[in-house]
């Protein structure tokens, strides 16, 4: 079987579907997984082979490989670990639990789904391992903190991914990869207010002047759905995933917006102070 085969979280929408569509229309066999069974009854009406995958859920992605490698007799060129969501609040106001949830699914679910690719590519010989951090994997802004954090934790974890395979005769055909996408068009924020009013008691809090000036309703804004200089199509990380896919020199960081540009510049060369002075509003 000459076809190769990637594995998407989080097709419902967005940048998991563009990913989706446009390897596809490369001749790439895509299993575009989503969280919820109607999704992937969506995706499974567009022609797509879609397994039922949530992030959160380590036995959920387990069974995803597993329906995976059963369809094309153990092969696995390629994983996109895609899957994520937002908790917009103040640092103070984010429950335990909250912060746990958030973590399955941004952080665990991608670990899990990295173990268990390597085993399948060490078999093959080769492989690409892809997940998408964020701009705020590389510079915290207020008012974002778990997502923050789930970003930073990424950008550590596949670094180090990355050095432990230098180590490895077996992996030198192995290449990991991160997307670090700014703001595209895509309903992530919209996504997002859920999960804020499951958890954020603002009207108790002691931010809530800033939860009902500012957070609130940017969380209301649709600002997010149309380009411009600085929020791009989705189509634009899909690019960069084909070249961390397909190239034979994969980057280990794919900076995709302006705003991603700007932050990484801010976090390598400016002073602690004078960066916090810079995005104090955004």
């Amino acid at each position: 079987m000459s076809q190769r085969v990637v594995l998407i979280s989080g097709c419902s929408s967005g940048i998991g579907l563009d990913a989706a569509r446009g390897l596809r229309a490369r001749g790439w066999r895509v299993f575009a997984s989503c969280r919820a069974p109607a999704d992937c009854e969506a995706r499974r009406a567009e022609g797509f082979e879609s397994p039922v995958l949530d992030q959160a859920d380590e036995a959920s992605v387990a069974a995803a490989f597993a329906e995976v490698l059963a369809a094309t007799g153990g092969r696995l060129d390629a994983i996109y670990a895609n899957g994520a969501y937002a908790l917009p609040g103040a640092i103070e106001d984010i429950p335990r639990a909250a912060l746990r949830e958030i973590f399955e699914t941004n952080l665990f679910g991608v670990h899990d789904m990295a173990r268990l690719a390597l085993p399948v590519m060490r078999a093959q010989g080769h492989g690409r391992i892809v997940a998408c951090s964020s701009v705020l994997g590389l510079l915290a802004l207020r008012y974002r903190g778990p997502y923050n954090a789930t970003k930073f934790a990424m950008e550590a974890m596949f670094d180090t991914l990355r050095l432990e395979l230098r180590d490895a005769d077996w992996a030198r055909n192995i290449h990991v990869s991160l997307l670090e996408p700014g703001p595209i068009v895509t309903p992530f924020r919209a996504k997002s207010r859920p999960h804020f009013d499951r958890w954020i008691d603002w009207r108790a809090s002691a931010w809530r002047t800033q939860y009902e000036t500012l957070l609130i309703p940017r969380l209301s804004a649709r600002d997010d759905q149309k380009t411009s200089f600085t929020t791009l199509a989705p189509e634009a990380v899909t690019r960069r995933l084909i070249h961390a896919l397909e190239s034979k020199r994969p980057k280990a960081h794919y900076l995709i917006t302006p705003p991603t540009w700007v932050a990484e510049g801010a976090r390598r060369f400016l002073p602690t102070r004078l960066r916090d002075a810079l995005f104090r509003h955004a």
